[in-house]
């Protein structure tokens, strides 16, 4: 199966994005940092997404 561009990104900005988010209470810089940087993968993903269509059966 294959995944459409932009999905990596995406998954792995709500990660990152849920890293900064916890950190935010005990190191708020570091937190704000890392949550900013998250979600600017989430948005980029996203337009990855969005831009692509689905790509078709056909065999390369």
């Amino acid at each position: 199966m294959r995944r459409r561009e932009g999905t990596t990104a995406t998954i792995v900005g709500v990660i990152v994005s849920l890293i900064g988010y916890s950190l935010l209470n005990s190191t708020p810089v570091w937190g704000a940092g890392i949550l900013g940087f998250g979600l600017a993968h989430i948005v980029l993903g996203v337009i990855d997404l969005v831009q692509t269509s689905p790509t078709t059966n056909t065999q390369d």
